[in-house]
């Protein structure tokens, strides 16, 4: 289980193409039952669509909606929508589908009576755990705890994961200048802290990354430099950012730029550290920035910013809310880093179907009750549902598949570059899963074209198409999506 979980094997490492080729094309479909193609009957959306499209923006801002889905007819990688419609779905939720919809083994599982008491007794788990709260941890997000970790704070959203990390790394932080855990409060701390004045509200940062996304709430959105309409009219804390590496690709064609473009970025993140008025409790940072753009770094970069957090006695967050359970070809994108040491925390949701961080150092438990709490404090249902995700993951080997399965869909798509050098710019994502990107001069009519070839598929940052398919996503579906890549090029 920790081989599937931590690593891919090392025979994983060395295959070569031909022997993963053939693996998966002798693969068993994981879902028999799915069709061998899209589906399409209507334009999209259609009436049926249009129709409930109107009734729910009587009662719900629809602004944002994509698509309107039946999922009692959804199957597998494929979502359907209200006119019998059944696209192939490479988006997924935004990255959060990791087993595919109507998945027999979740089914079952949301059909036991643990899940039945956790949800019709729903526990405030920080007053009133259900006794077997320990085991449900235990046999199921402690089972997948990134190396040298094993206590976890739960949570019900990624921003909530970041915000409670953040919190953390606050409180650690002013623990050791008093001097320990044990430390008393002073009456100034104390009586300040409720105007929202120092020492009891101090003066510190959680350092991020321009282009960053890291949620929408209140803490998380300081840390968010992804586009303005996240942000705006939104008062915001005194936090720096700094340069994430901007890469130049193909990667091996400009090895030497980008690794001084690294080398600059990390001076400037460790200048900050040293120099900003607000000292930094911590870093926090994306395996992959997603929304921002999909931009990547080298696993080079990674440790470097250890090295920088450790030099600096700064806490490193690492936000795998997209990049974890799996979607990287590893369980937890860092594992890509080999990092000599760990991170202090790993946040967590979307395809885990739950949230949190995940840590090591029991200094970073606040050293009295309450400081960390709310009345959920995450959902033992979730927990539940994750740890059936995290059986099925194991039982169909899924991150061995999903590093296989984007080996062969990379050198498809950099088939495809060659041929359509103008739609297909600095692709990139290679040895990272399924986790893939590429940059298009017509994104958004990329985007609004899929939908009538049966393909449903999103964008990030300003150019970027991204594929975030599930984890049962298999050699067919990869031939599959690059056939529509190329009518869509040619429609």
């Amino acid at each position: 289980m920790a081989s599937i979980l931590r690593s891919s094997s090392a025979s994983l490492r060395s295959a070569a193409h031909a022997s993963a080729t053939r693996s998966l094309s002798t693969a068993a479909h994981y879902f028999p039952n799915e069709p061998s193609g899209p589906q399409i009957k209507t334009q999209i959306p259609g009436p049926n669509n249009q129709k409930a499209t109107a009734e729910l923006n009587e009662v719900f801002d629809i602004r944002s909606l994509n698509l309107m889905a039946d999922y009692e007819k959804s199957v597998g990688n494929y979502i359907a929508d209200l006119d019998g419609n059944l696209l192939l779905d490479v988006y997924a939720q935004i990255a959060s589908i990791p087993v595919g919809y109507n998945n027999p083994s979740l089914e079952k599982a949301a059909k036991s009576k643990e899940m039945t008491n956790a949800l019709i007794n729903r526990p405030a788990p920080g007053n009133f755990p259900s006794a077997d709260w320990a085991h449900i941890l235990k046999t199921g997000l402690l089972k997948a705890a990134p190396k040298g970790m094993n206590q976890v704070f739960t949570a019900s959203s990624g921003s909530e994961a970041n915000e409670t990390a953040y919190k953390a790394a606050f409180i650690y932080y002013r623990q050791r200048e008093r001097g320990g855990p044990n430390a008393e409060f002073t009456e100034e701390e104390t009586t300040s802290s409720m105007v929202n004045q120092t020492p009891g509200s101090p003066h510190l940062s959680i350092l991020s990354f321009k282009k960053a996304f890291h949620g929408r709430l209140f803490g998380s959105l300081s840390t968010t430099r992804s586009k303005p309409i996240h942000k705006l009219d939104i008062p915001a804390f005194d936090w720096p950012q700094a340069p994430f590496p901007a890469l130049k690709y193909p990667l091996e064609e400009h090895a030497k730029e980008n690794a001084e473009e690294e080398k600059r970025c990390l001076e400037e993140v460790e200048h900050i550290i040293k120099t900003f008025h607000n000292p930094v409790a911590a870093v926090v940072v994306e395996p992959v920035q997603s929304e921002g753009g999909d931009n990547h770094a080298s696993p080079e970069f990674f440790r470097g910013l250890r090295e920088v957090t450790k030099r600096n006695n700064v806490l490193l967050i690492v936000d795998e809310v997209q990049t974890g359970v799996g979607a990287t070809g590893k369980f937890w994108a860092h594992d890509h880093w080999n990092l000599e040491t760990p991170p202090d925390m790993v946040t967590f949701s979307k395809k885990a179907q739950t949230a949190g961080y995940y840590f090591g150092n029991p200094a970073l438990r606040p050293n009295k009750p309450y400081r960390q709490f709310n009345t959920w404090i995450g959902d033992p249902a979730r927990a539940l549902t994750f740890r059936a995700i995290l059986e099925e993951i194991e039982r169909l080997n899924l991150v061995e598949n999903t590093a296989l399965t984007g080996e062969y869909l990379y050198a498809g798509l950099e088939r495809l570059a060659q041929q359509y050098p103008n739609e297909i710019q600095n692709l990139r994502g290679k040895g990272q899963g399924t986790f893939i990107a590429w940059d298009s001069p017509t994104r958004d009519e990329f985007v609004a074209k899929a939908k009538t070839v049966g393909l449903n598929i999103g964008g990030s940052g300003a150019s970027a198409i991204r594929l975030r398919p599930m984890l049962v996503f298999q050699k067919h579906h990869a031939d599959l999506l690059l056939e529509l890549i190329e009518k869509i090029f040619k429609l």
